[in-house]
């Protein structure tokens, strides 16, 4: 245990203990054959032609709405990217229970990061199904918050979900961790810096260009990467 500093008066100084917010999809689980089957499910569903699931990859991580708006050539509010919608959570709601695995070596990071700091999911899943997925490889005891939008929400901007994530952290230091530019865009809407991580579904690419604060490639390179963030983000004494 951290000693706990005293200040002037004698009295004890609570330190809120600093934050680690991750991405779900690509960072934390592989969820692309649950996710890429049921795209192309929800399509044919719906009158339109099935697409290979290897295609679908980049949709993963931004809303549905804004993925199947792109696929149908509709407009996100319409009936049937609303319709695409209901099709693709009926199916994944079983599948990702049972197609997502965890990412290699996350979860000896988890447990080295979580005795430092506070953990949290930020996520543009809704949190109706981040929370049994993070259960079901076993990872849910690790976070003290879990965000996502309400099912009702069909485009919950990521920077309002990662802000009600750090509501929930109590408002300490944090850093975000994330595979997409959608979670460099949301972590710096909220002040906060932003790492990349090479293995997820966007490119170095993407995430140069969305100006991540540092890109690794590797899960065991978290625990220093986010040490050294959170030290050049601490206010000089």
């Amino acid at each position: 245990m951290l000693p706990r500093p005293i200040g002037q008066d004698g009295g004890v100084i609570e330190l809120r203990r600093a934050a680690v917010l991750f991405d779900l999809d690509g960072v934390l689980v592989d969820s692309r054959a649950a996710i890429g089957g049921c795209l192309s499910q929800a399509l044919a569903e719906n009158g339109l032609p099935p697409r290979d699931a290897d295609s679908l990859y980049r949709f993963i991580g931004p809303p549905l709405a804004l993925a199947f708006a792109e696929l149908t050539e509709q407009d996100p509010g319409s009936e049937l990217v609303a319709s695409c919608i209901r099709s693709y959570r009926a199916r994944y709601a079983r599948a990702s229970l049972s197609q997502t695995t965890v990412v290699a070596g996350i979860q000896p990071v988890l447990v080295q990061l979580a005795r430092r700091y506070l953990l949290a999911v930020a996520t543009s899943k809704p949190v109706t199904f981040a929370d049994p997925i993070l259960a079901a490889v076993g990872l849910r005891h690790f976070f003290s918050v879990v965000c996502g939008p309400d099912l009702s929400s069909l485009r919950e901007d990521k920077a309002r979900t990662v802000s009600l994530a750090l509501a929930g952290l109590d408002g300490g230091l944090a850093v975000m961790v994330g595979d997409r530019s959608f979670d460099v865009t949301a972590a710096h809407a909220n002040g906060i810096a932003a790492i990349g991580v090479s293995w997820g579904i966007g490119s170095f690419e993407e995430l140069l260009s969305a100006r991540a604060d540092l890109i690794i490639d590797h899960p065991d390179q978290l625990p220093a990467a986010v040490e050294g963030l959170l030290a050049e983000s601490s206010p000089t004494p």
